[in-house]
């Protein structure tokens, strides 16, 4: 049992690491590719208020995955220990080929996936009903940012340059994309940091604060090791970011991912922050858009949670033939 617990110790910091690594891009990346921070400053701002973000409501996503999908708490506690196990190395297997091919993939899709596949494997009650809300709310995430964005780029700019003396523009946008990027990444913490602690949570290892500071930790070290590698493509790939309309992009994802987050509902924050930038990005119309990069981060989303899923299924088979569970 000793030796599991510490299983599930080390999956949960390999996933808050391959968290880290991911998704830091969604919180800065837009303010490094318009140019108003270094990668460098952005992964420090990242930290700091990712971190903050895990701490201080984390634990509203992490009861969700770690007792909604499957209810962990109810089974037997080797058999659960060995779910968080498989589902956490599932997880974390996928997001690290995703970041290595530098795509923003959903590591919420992966964990819930992983979480899913581990409980078919080993009979468990998997709620669908929770699964299909998860789903739909998957749907909507990208497309929320991306009417948000759409929307806060006209206001913003309306108002700036109408109200705003011209001299003033550039430094407040620059305070104000550096402010709302910090914004983002607290609720990406706040969000995320389940992804990595739900499962140690969910089969009791740690308390729920306790697993959320244990899994914070976990992504800043992912964040300062490989965090800069998703940031290019979300920075610079998807469309030629302006200060206001990676302002826009930032302000619309955090708003978006912020109000599922108090519902307790593990969204994308990279699909809200790529959906806020398509929104802006149509503003100046579609040609605008690369949509060669797009697809290949389409495709990923849509495979996420179903390679997570069956890779967690076999994985856990193949254990069975070897561990009575």
């Amino acid at each position: 049992m000793l030796l599991l617990v510490f299983l599930v110790l080390v999956m949960g910091v390999a996933v808050g690491w391959s968290i880290g690594a991911n998704d830091a891009a969604n919180s800065l990346g837009a303010a490094v590719g318009s140019k108003v921070l270094t990668l460098r400053q952005a992964i420090i701002l990242i930290v700091i208020f990712g971190f903050l973000g895990a701490y201080f409501q984390g634990a509203y996503v992490t009861k969700t995955i770690g007792k909604g999908i499957v209810p962990l708490d109810q089974l037997d506690k080797q058999v659960a220990m060995y779910v968080a196990v498989v589902a956490a190395f599932a997880a974390c297997v996928w997001v690290v080929l995703a970041t290595y091919w530098k795509m923003p993939i959903s590591t919420s899709h992966s964990i819930v996936g992983a979480v899913a596949g581990a409980g078919l494997a080993i009979g468990a009650p998997v709620k669908w009903k929770m699964l299909l809300d998860i789903f739909i709310c998957w749907i909507f995430t990208p497309l929320g940012a991306a009417v948000f964005g759409y929307i806060f780029f006209i206001i913003l700019q309306n108002l700036f340059y109408r109200f705003v003396p011209r001299r003033l523009i550039k430094p407040i946008v620059f305070f104000l994309i550096i402010a709302s990027g910090c914004y983002v990444a607290f609720t990406w913490g706040a969000n995320d940091v389940a992804n990595a602690t739900g499962v140690i949570a969910g089969v009791g290892v740690l308390t729920p604060k306790m697993s959320v500071i244990f899994g914070g930790l976990a992504i800043v070290l992912g964040i300062m090791t490989w965090g800069y590698k998703v940031i290019e493509t979300v920075g610079s790939e998807i469309t030629r970011l302006l200060p206001i309309m990676a302002l826009s992009a930032q302000l619309a994802s955090a708003v978006n991912v912020h109000i599922y987050t108090l519902f307790g509902i593990p969204v994308s924050t990279s699909h809200s922050i790529v959906g806020a930038i398509c929104g802006v990005g149509l503003v100046r119309g579609m040609r605008v858009l690369n949509f060669r990069i797009m697809k290949d981060m389409i495709l990923c989303w849509l495979a996420t949670p179903f390679i997570s899923g069956v890779i967690s299924l076999i994985v856990f088979k193949g254990l069975k033939l070897f561990i009575k569970i």
